[in-house]
């Protein structure tokens, strides 16, 4: 108990205070989407139209995926169950928009989609002899759904808020995953991994020098900031009496 209040303790009390149904109106939306392309996609007038609009494969152009891949995220795969992905957006989404926002929480997501759908490109021209290559065939998997976004929201809320161990155990899962089932989608929500590790490191500097810890002690910042007095008075109460009186 003393270490589940260690490990996800911030993080809780942060969803405790602003948590609930108004606070995840991205993340309904997001469902929302989801379960209306999910009917679209299985119907024989609308298949077409999904595919045109969010699915993504390695042999598109370039521009053409790009357009793509924002929609893709909430295309649920064919081939998995449709409220694993529901589920996947309601939790992961709906504490990310919470805890870090919306702008930041779509921020992420993308960028972690994004990554995926880039090395998918990367690792077919890799070839398959390669540790991170791909088979050519690889090429025409249809690459749709949340779970690169949700790998990497989960990563970052857990490093956000102390959650080390969550942190860690993530990407170890996904680690099992590739050695055990050696896929498209595995190696995808790795470079998912490696993308939300950049936007963490972005984060902690930006954190350290943004104006709460070390970065306001540099030194070539004027006298009085921390002190709470303007500059003039903060110096002169840190000059001794002697000096004081030679003013005078």
């Amino acid at each position: 108990m003393r270490w589940a209040r260690a490990e996800w303790g911030p993080l809780y009390g942060a969803l405790r205070a602003r948590g609930g149904p108004p606070a995840i109106p991205m993340t309904l939306a997001a469902v929302s989407l989801t379960a209306l392309l999910q009917y679209v996609q299985n119907q024989p007038w609308g298949f077409r139209a999904v595919e045109a609009a969010g699915a993504v494969r390695a042999q598109d152009p370039w521009w053409l995926a790009l357009l793509r891949t924002p929609l893709s995220l909430f295309v649920p795969a064919l081939d998995l169950p449709v409220w694993g992905a529901l589920a996947q957006i309601l939790c992961v989404f709906g504490i990310a928009e919470i805890c870090l926002g919306r702008l930041r929480t779509l921020t992420v997501a993308y960028a972690a989609t994004l990554a995926g759908t880039l090395y998918a490109r990367l690792g077919i021209a890799l070839g398959p002899h390669s540790p991170l290559g791909l088979p050519a065939s690889d090429a025409l998997v249809v690459d749709t759904g949340p779970s690169a976004a949700v790998v990497g929201l989960a990563v970052f809320v857990a490093a956000r808020y102390g959650a080390r161990t969550t942190a860690v155990l993530v990407p170890v899962a996904i680690v099992a995953e590739v050695l055990a089932k050696d896929n498209l989608a595995g190696k995808e929500h790795l470079a998912a991994l490696l993308a939300t590790g950049a936007l963490c490191a972005v984060s902690a500097v930006r954190g350290r020098c943004g104006g709460r810890t070390p970065c306001q002690s540099r030194p070539g910042r004027r006298a009085g900031r921390g002190s709470g007095l303007p500059p003039i008075q903060s110096w002169t109460a840190r000059r001794g009496p002697a000096q004081r009186r030679s003013w005078r």
